[in-house]
């Protein structure tokens, strides 16, 4: 998950002669009147003091008063959707907003005091979670039983998927779906980063098939899973030292099209069992790797988003918001919202793209757990 964040700022500038026209100096807010707006308007769901009332209320208390204001701006005009919200910025003036954005902005900061310690990590759930599948496929996910897949070093969003079509009955294996039958998808989640870094191990050859035979037949599989096996996507399944009965069993579901995928449906319709034997050969004496190295912390996390978030302390007029000491289930919202594009910008949804549910809820702890400023 290596993303480079690519900035672009335009300045558009107007010239009379060589002279730049400069914005007018905006009063001061009057932090008297901005109180007066949020003890009527504001306290019953941020209090007075700028902290939330209840779980997924951010706190206002510190808060850029820039991002503030035009967090206002985004609610009255519509780009930011809250229908209580948008009804009260709707019917305040600019001063109004820049008042009550002012009055917050100059609070003390909030502490929570709840989230001093942080929760157990993704890993560690998952390593919890994932006994209920260590019987049949390994303490660490690699398989000794015939015909039961490896998963250790996996790709995470593809175990989430499988088991959920185990789930609802989409793969109909016996005994999958009273195992699975318990856990959410966040559970699921963390199992699938627990098992994504684990080391598989290299397995020998299969009792069936031609090794040397499958390689050129497995030229059409390697555009998604990878050269040799090992699937650089994270939805899309490793094959190299799988099991091989699960796996002739697999590619076999897909051609006959009891399982379903349109494209692997079409890549292996008419394709016979000898040649399915011998791709199956190939990729199971291929040397394995786990999808990820090591597990991936909240706080190496943090590290991308403190380029932006960690600048604002000391530096009010920047228009990104403070989250250390923010309220967890309110940031775990924001961050889905802009996972999902349901809450521009561009830049955040490609910075949170990549994380599962239980990722941002392991980031939004951490931050959550940080002392406020």
């Amino acid at each position: 998950m290596r993303y480079c964040l690519l900035l672009s700022v335009i300045l558009p500038l107007s010239f009379i002669g060589c002279t730049q026209k400069q914005e007018p100096t905006k009063p001061a807010p009057d932090l008297a009147a901005g109180k007066a707006i949020a003890e009527a308007k504001c306290s019953g769901c941020h209090g007075l003091n700028g902290g939330g009332a209840a779980p997924g209320i951010p706190h206002l208390a510190a808060q850029s008063p820039e991002y503030l204001l035009q967090s206002l701006y985004a609610y009255k005009e519509g780009i930011r959707h809250h229908a209580g919200l948008q009804d009260l910025a709707a019917h305040m003036s600019d001063t109004d907003l820049r008042n009550v954005a002012g009055y917050f902005a100059s609070q003390p900061p909030i502490q929570n005091k709840e989230m001093q310690e942080l929760p157990p990590s993704p890993y560690e759930k998952g390593k919890t979670a994932a006994a209920v599948c260590a019987s049949c496929h390994g303490e660490d996910g690699n398989s000794t039983t015939p015909g039961i897949p490896t998963l250790a070093g996996q790709q995470p969003v593809y175990v989430v998927t499988a088991t959920q079509e185990y789930l609802h009955g989409l793969r109909p294996i016996s005994g999958m779906e009273p195992t699975l039958r318990g856990l959410r998808k966040l559970d699921l989640q963390n199992i699938a980063l627990y098992f994504a870094v684990q080391t598989p191990v290299q397995r020998g050859a299969a009792p069936f098939g031609d090794a040397a035979a499958g390689e050129p037949l497995s030229g059409k599989c390697g555009g998604c899973h990878g050269a040799r096996g090992v699937s650089n996507d994270a939805a899309t399944p490793s094959l190299a030292s799988q099991d091989p009965q699960y796996l002739l069993s697999a590619i076999k579901a897909y051609r006959d099209q009891a399982r379903h995928h349109e494209i692997m449906n079409a890549q292996l319709a008419g394709t016979s069992d000898s040649d399915i034997e011998n791709i199956v050969a190939f990729y199971t004496v291929q040397k394995p790797k786990a999808a990820e190295d090591r597990p991936i912390s909240a706080k190496k996390l943090a590290e991308k988003c403190d380029r932006c978030h960690g600048a604002v302390v000391g530096r009010p007029t920047m228009t990104i918001p403070k989250i250390a000491g923010q309220d967890k289930d309110y940031l775990m919202m924001a961050l889905r919202a802009y996972h999902d594009g349901k809450r521009g910008t561009s830049t955040m949804h490609r910075m949170t793209m990549p994380y599962t549910d239980t990722i941002i809820e392991d980031v939004a702890s951490y931050y959550a757990s940080q002392p406020a400023k």
